[in-house]
């Protein structure tokens, strides 16, 4: 029997109802599959553990996460604290500090899903996003200089190394080899002539040794435009931290909404934990009242079973939300329903059943 330990950051607003119903998929999946278990392990970190203690996370927080196989994390966020420290102090490092390099954001559109662009089918919108996810514009390298005189001026600065940009688009394109797919690069090297050039460089160096790949690249603009007007054309994308941040969420407005979006934050040499999260946020104005939607979490639940190899049950999730968004029966508000948080959780776990 494999026996799975998971870290579990419920996180503010609505993580912990949401992340409850993808603990109670994976415990439902123990009852139906003897070959393995799942253990968790709860921590109570984001911003309201930060109004108590100061704190987001643990000053040893990555010690106590680096002996599970995964992170399961809800949300992070709270009016009252400013998203920069919500987002740095826990999110941003965890996987920096995991090196969790590589971000995978399936945009695929469910069958009954809705879609907000006409005519387009579960065939048009099937794609991968894989996101440089440890550097580029989120380094957090930069300075603020002459603060709150007339003369303030802040430095961003986006670091690309060539480990870090190479090894994210070898990876996308492994990805697209093993998928016999084409893969695309989105950049920007028309305007940013330093970091995208150099990324533009490492695309072509490292597609000589894919010749089987069709390869495509983008401006990051024209490849926003053609997300909306041909998704189609992508199959699997390989983009930097903050264009891959961005256009992931363009990619779930046309894949049925952020209610279905899940993302993973991987270490692919497994050194240390991925984590896996839905991207919705906390949603502060709902929480408590027991109508999130838990189908992203869920979805990011069949994320991390197929990062442990167990790709059947991951593609079984997906088919039980794809028969209850099919069904209509048992939907949440944010698709027009009436359905609680605990009953469409009950309703995709019923499903899963009879798979």
């Amino acid at each position: 029997m494999k026996n799975y330990k998971i870290a579990v950051i419920a996180g503010d607003g609505i993580g912990k109802e949401v992340t409850d119903e993808g603990i109670k998929v994976l415990q439902a999946i123990e009852k139906l599959d003897n070959r393995m278990a799942f253990s968790f392990e709860y921590f109570p970190w984001g911003c309201e553990y930060y109004k108590k203690t100061g704190k987001v996370m643990d000053v040893d927080g990555l010690d106590k996460l680096k002996e599970f196989d995964a992170i399961y994390l809800g949300a992070v966020g709270a009016p009252d604290v400013p998203d920069h420290i919500s987002l740095r102090d826990l999110l941003i490092k965890i996987r920096q500090g995991f090196d969790q390099y590589v971000n995978l954001r399936p945009v695929k559109l469910l069958q009954g899903a809705p879609c907000p662009l006409i005519g387009k089918k579960e065939n048009d919108i099937n794609m991968t996003v894989v996101r440089e996810n440890s550097e580029g514009e989120y380094a957090g390298t930069g300075d603020w200089l002459y603060k709150d005189k007339p003369q303030e001026v802040v430095l961003q600065t986006s670091v690309f190394s060539r480990m870090g940009t190479e090894r994210i688009i070898r990876y996308a394109y492994e990805l697209a080899r093993k998928e016999h797919k084409s893969i695309t690069s989105i950049s920007k090297g028309n305007a940013l002539n330093y970091s995208m050039v150099f990324w533009d460089k490492i695309f072509a160096e490292v597609g000589k040794e894919y010749p089987d790949v069709k390869q495509y690249s983008y401006l990051v603009d024209a490849a926003a435009m053609f997300f909306v007007k041909d998704p189609a054309r992508f199959e699997v994308v390989v983009t930097s931290n903050l264009f891959g941040d961005i256009l992931t969420d363009l990619g779930a407005a046309i894949a049925g909404g952020m209610g279905l979006a899940a993302g993973a934050n991987i270490n692919p040499e497994k050194k240390f934990p991925s984590m896996f999260e839905p991207i919705h946020g906390s949603a502060p104005d709902i929480a408590g009242r027991g109508i999130a939607n838990p189908m992203a979490a869920i979805c990011s639940i069949a994320q991390l079973l197929e990062f442990f190899g167990e790709k059947t049950w991951s593609d079984k999730i997906i088919a039980a939300i794809e028969k209850v968004l099919v069904d209509k029966k048992v939907l949440p508000a944010d698709f027009a329903g009436t359905a609680a948080t605990k009953e469409v959780g009950s309703e995709i776990r019923r499903q899963l059943r009879i798979i």
